[in-house]
């Protein structure tokens, strides 16, 4: 049986580890201001981006991560006092996390850090490459979505 090779494939994943490296490595002095660990911080971010208040297994869920890493990043939240849980009103274990006005405002410092990179680098690429990425990322992403969903009935 001869060994598939998918170039294309591999090569694509090897940028996108790269890539993800790189954006580590762009916002790493903003997320070091914070005094947060990296998912610490995921998870504040998805709190407040979130259109309604997440629980931990719906951040799980959408970032990737499993429940238990969130969970332990949100537990530290709440002990910091930047989100306390919430009752929720359709699931009685899953609590729902909100951010509290000290993790708001400790996301909008940081928010404007990050602004000012962007800023910096965006002055280097064109805002229309990044939208055509973004575009074909998303794409890509709602395939491989669809695969493991599929896969996993």
């Amino acid at each position: 049986m001869s060994e598939q090779r998918f170039p294309e494939f591999e090569r694509f994943a090897d940028e996108v580890a790269r890539l993800r490296g790189r954006m580590r490595a762009l916002f790493a002095e903003t997320r070091a201001q914070t005094g947060l660990a990296e998912m610490e911080l995921t998870v504040l971010t998805a709190t407040v981006n979130a259109a309604a208040p997440p629980t931990v297994a719906q951040i799980g869920r959408s970032l990737g991560h499993p429940r238990q890493v969130v969970q332990r990043a949100a537990n530290r939240l709440a002990e910091l006092g930047l989100v306390r849980y919430a009752d929720n009103p359709d699931h009685k274990r899953a609590s729902l996390i909100i951010a509290t006005e000290a993790g708001l405002a400790l996301k909008a410092a940081d928010h404007a850090r990050a602004q000012a990179i962007s800023a910096d680098v965006m002055a280097r690429v064109d805002a229309r490459d990044f939208a055509e990425a973004a575009d074909r990322l998303h794409a890509l992403r709602a395939e491989i979505e669809a695969y493991l969903r599929e896969r996993n009935r």
